[in-house]
């Protein structure tokens, strides 16, 4: 094989070139190949020694010196024109030129059709987010609504029975009232037969006030005192609510899980290699 013209390094443009990065299309010395390797960008940058870089130019038949513009697809092989009629004849062939076209027209229509296919892919993202966005928006207005509408039940509800309570409370309060009423009535009406009482003991004691004082004790005997009722009591009886008894009552969200959609692998056939023997 032939061997590749001496390269200077193009990085320090001093050493010589012994290294050739596949990856950049250039020549390196040890020490900037090593510098390449530890960068970043470059650190999985792939190297092949520069003696072993096929020469540029166009490749010659090993055997009748012609330039190699066939392939011979029954053995894999690069050749010229004259290995036709030679240990390759009966075989059958194709034009290195119109492989590569085909390739490149291949590479082309895959990257196009690639491309496309991620712009398409982006386009949706970009939609199914902003769909996304506008999706969460509304379940959190949601859950606003529904809470606002369940305070507005919860203070109803409290307005409502805070009403009863004072309804009813009422109601029993003026019972006691009416009892109270009527025992100062009774206490009044005591208090004056008290006086009447004194008065009489102060008369001159004849039988005008025999006849005083019965009419007295009839009265006395006619004040009724009314037992003391059973009191009305009040409490209140709290329910335990906990936090998640009130999610439950707002109600529940599901967000499904974002995953990528698995594709089946492509098979790839037909690879075009190079002959490391005659180029």
């Amino acid at each position: 094989m032939a061997q590749a013209a001496s390269k200077t390094c193009e990085v320090c443009v001093s050493a010589p070139g012994s290294h050739y990065c596949i990856d950049c299309e250039e020549y390196y010395c040890e020490n900037c190949k090593f510098v390449h390797n530890r960068q970043k960008l470059s650190k999985n940058h792939h190297f092949q020694k520069a003696s072993d870089r096929i020469p540029e130019g166009k490749s010659k038949c090993s055997e009748h010196k012609e330039e190699l513009t066939l392939i011979c697809n029954t053995c894999k092989a690069h050749i010229c024109t004259s290995c036709v009629t030679g240990k390759h004849n009966g075989h059958t062939f194709s034009k290195i030129a119109d492989i590569l076209l085909q390739l490149r027209g291949d590479n082309e229509t895959k990257l196009r059709a690639k491309t496309n296919e991620a712009n398409q892919n982006i386009k949706k993202m970009e939609e199914s987010l902003k769909v996304f966005d506008n999706s969460v928006e509304s379940v959190i207005k949601a859950i606003n609504d529904e809470g606002i509408m369940i305070k507005r039940m919860v203070d109803k509800s409290v307005a409502q029975m805070i009403a009863l309570v004072k309804e009813q409370s009422k109601k029993e309060k003026d019972k006691l009232m009416n009892m109270l009423s009527d025992a100062k009535s009774v206490l009044v009406g005591g208090q004056t037969l008290d006086r009447k009482r004194h008065e009489l003991d102060k008369t001159r004691q004849d039988g005008s006030v025999v006849k005083k004082i019965n009419n007295l004790k009839e009265e006395i005997d006619k004040l009724h005192i009314n037992s003391l009722p059973e009191f009305p009591k009040i409490s209140f009886s709290r329910k335990s609510v906990a936090e998640d008894d009130i999610r439950q009552l707002i109600g529940t969200y599901h967000i499904s899980n974002c995953a990528p959609v698995l594709k089946v692998k492509e098979q790839r056939h037909g690879d075009l290699f190079r002959c490391s023997g005659c180029g």
